[in-house]
C-alpha cells in the first residue's frame, strides 16, 4: 500500500493540468498514489491524464459521467484512496518538490496531529509571486483564525484517513468554501498544524477573479454560521470587528475595547466547544493581543512594544 494518497479533481482544467500533475510526479517523496478524478470535463482533460497514466503507474484515473462539483469529486477520490494519509492537489496550482516529504515527516514526528497544511505563495497565472500566506504552525491559532483567517491553504492539507472518515469528508453543498468548512469540523476532532515553509504555489487567474464577489459572500455566511455555532448568535457588529482585526484596520479606543471583549468571549467559547484546550488560553490571549496591537495607531504600537520589552508585561484582554 502507498504511504500517501494525493487526490485531485479536475473540471475543464487542461490549461494548467500538465504543470499540476508534473509537480506531484516530481516530488522528493515517492511512495504515493495519485488519484485524478475527471469531474465531467468537456475539454482535453481526459486525454492529458491518460498520457501521464500510461507513463506512471502511481496515477489512478477516474472519469465521472457528469459534473458533481469539486467537493463531491474529492470525496469520490477519498473513497478510492488506499493510503493512511490523504491530501489534495488543485489542477491549476503547483506543489514544490519537498511538499509531501515535509508533511509526511511532520505527521510521523507528531502523532497527536491529525492534519497538517503548508505555507503557500499567492501568484499570478504565470507563477510570479504576489505575497506569502502568513500561517501559524500552532493548532490554537489555526482554530482562532477560522474567524479571522487565513488559517490554512485548503488544497495543501494532509490528513490521516481515519479522521477524514470520522468527519464525513467534504460538505458537497459548499460551493467555494468547502476546505474551510471541513477545517471547522476537523478542529473538534483532532489537532491541526501547518508546515509554515511555502511549499505550494496558489495560482490566481481570471476564472477565479470572476467568482471573487461570490466567494466573499459565501465566506461571510460561513463565518456567521461558525460564530453562531460557538455563541448561539452572530451579531453583525462583532463580525465586523473580527473582520477589521483580520484586515489590520486601525480602530479607535472604544472599538478596540469592544473587540477585546468579543475576543475574550470567543476564546472561552472555543474552549467550551473543544476547538482548543484550556491550556491554550494564555497563549491565545498573548497571540491575539499582538493581533490587536496591529489595529492601533503607530504611536501606541511603539509604546506597547517599549512597555513589553522594558517591563516584561503583557497587556491583558
Amino acid at each position: 500500500m502507498p504511504a500517501v494518497s494525493v487526490v485531485m479533481s479536475v473540471f475543464d482544467g487542461e490549461k494548467w493540468l500538465a504543470e499540476a500533475i508534473e509537480s506531484i510526479l516530481g516530488q522528493t517523496f515517492t511512495d504515493f498514489e495519485f488519484i485524478i478524478v475527471d469531474d465531467g470535463s468537456q475539454d482535453r482533460t481526459a486525454e492529458l491524464v491518460r498520457t501521464y497514466e500510461s507513463r506512471d503507474e502511481r496515477i489512478r484515473f477516474f472519469m465521472l459521467e457528469r459534473n458533481i462539483g469539486k467537493a463531491a469529486a474529492r470525496n469520490y477520490g477519498f473513497e478510492a484512496a488506499r493510503a493512511e494519509l490523504v491530501t489534495m492537489m488543485d489542477c491549476d496550482d503547483v506543489s514544490l518538490p519537498e511538499r509531501l516529504e515535509k508533511q509526511v515527516a511532520y505527521l510521523r514526528a507528531n502523532p497527536e496531529i491529525g492534519a497538517v497544511g503548508t505555507g503557500a505563495l499567492m501568484t499570478d497565472e504565470h507563477l510570479r509571486p504576489f505575497y506569502a500566506y502568513g500561517l501559524s504552525e500552532r493548532h490554537a491559532c489555526i482554530a482562532f483564525d477560522l474567524l479571522l483567517g487565513p488559517c490554512v491553504v485548503g488544497a495543501t492539507i494532509m490528513m490521516r484517513r481515519a479522521i477524514v472518515k470520522a468527519c464525513g469528508g467534504y460538505d458537497a453543498t459548499m460551493v467555494r468554501t468547502a476546505d474551510i468548512e471541513l477545517v471547522s469540523r476537523l478542529v473538534t476532532q483532532t489537532r491541526l498544524a501547518n508546515v509554515t515553509e511555502n511549499l505550494y504555489l496558489y495560482r490566481q487567474h481570471e476564472a477565479q477573479q470572476r467568482f471573487a464577489p461570490q466567494t466573499k459572500r459565501i465566506w461571510a455566511d460561513l463565518t456567521r454560521r461558525l460564530l453562531f455555532q460557538l455563541w448561539g448568535q452572530a451579531p453583525q457588529a462583532s463580525l465586523d470587528r473580527f473582520n477589521r482585526v483580520r484586515l489590520r484596520e486601525k480602530i479607535n479606543w472604544l472599538e478596540r475595547r469592544r473587540a477585546k471583549r468579543d475576543i475574550k468571549r470567543l476564546i472561552e467559547a472555543m474552549i467550551a466547544a473543544n476547538w482548543v484546550q484550556a491550556d491554550d488560553r494564555n497563549f491565545l490571549i498573548s497571540f491575539m493581543n499582538r493581533q490587536l496591537e496591529q489595529t492601533t495607531p503607530r504611536v501606541w504600537q511603539m509604546f506597547c512594544h517599549w512597555r513589553r520589552h522594558r517591563f516584561g508585561r503583557r497587556e491583558r484582554i
